[in-house]
């Protein structure tokens, strides 16, 4: 082999090696952009760090794999979904004290059970918690209170029992010992 042939085997190499080096450092340049646009969205910061790359090379490419924000910004946006889904699944959601089915706030009973779940108010008609003593729209005390009892014919049926009005705990206490206490809809008696 003589030196002509040796200089250009050499300059081959050492032209293959430059354009491939060249390359490299372009994609490593285009990575970092990318990447950084990927995980901001701050133009000047995917600017900056593409440059930081362009000029300081495979030490610029290694000092961003330190620097760069752990997530991405899709990760983020799926983060703050499960966390969405989270809150709403922990936020309070009605549902039915017999069979645990969801119910909506403005239902009277449930389709399922048919437990009863609010009652309305006598005066002006607006629904209640079945453990209120009065309406806080219009002040009106609880009514009715209800007694099972054994009809004539064997079925049994809802008696209305006026709730006491100067004791509105009383109800409450019974409901303590374990008596059966249900309120429902009647008409006003006073």
């Amino acid at each position: 082999m003589d030196t002509e042939q040796l200089n250009s085997i050499l300059s081959g190499a050492l032209i293959y090696l430059g354009v491939v080096a060249l390359a490299f450092w372009i994609g490593m340049i285009l990575w970092t952009f990318r990447d950084m646009r990927a995980r901001s969205r701050d133009t000047f910061a995917q600017i900056a760090v593409a440059a930081m790359v362009a000029l300081l090379n495979v030490p610029g490419f290694l000092l961003y794999l330190f620097l760069r924000p752990r997530e991405t910004l899709a990760d983020a946006y799926e983060r703050s979904l499960e966390e969405e889904a989270l809150l709403q699944d922990i936020e309070d959601k009605p549902t039915c004290p017999a069979c645990k089915s969801r119910v909506h706030d403005d239902w009277q009973a449930c389709p399922n059970c048919h437990t009863r779940l609010k009652k309305s108010c006598m005066r002006c008609g607006k629904l209640l918690e079945m453990s209120w003593d009065l309406c806080p729209y219009c002040t009106t005390p609880a009514q009715v209170v209800t007694a099972e009892r054994q009809t004539d014919n064997g079925y049994s049926r809802a008696a209305e029992i006026p709730a006491p009005m100067d004791s509105p705990s009383r109800g409450r206490a019974r409901a303590r010992r374990g008596e059966r206490i249900e309120f429902v809809e009647g008409e006003d008696n006073t």
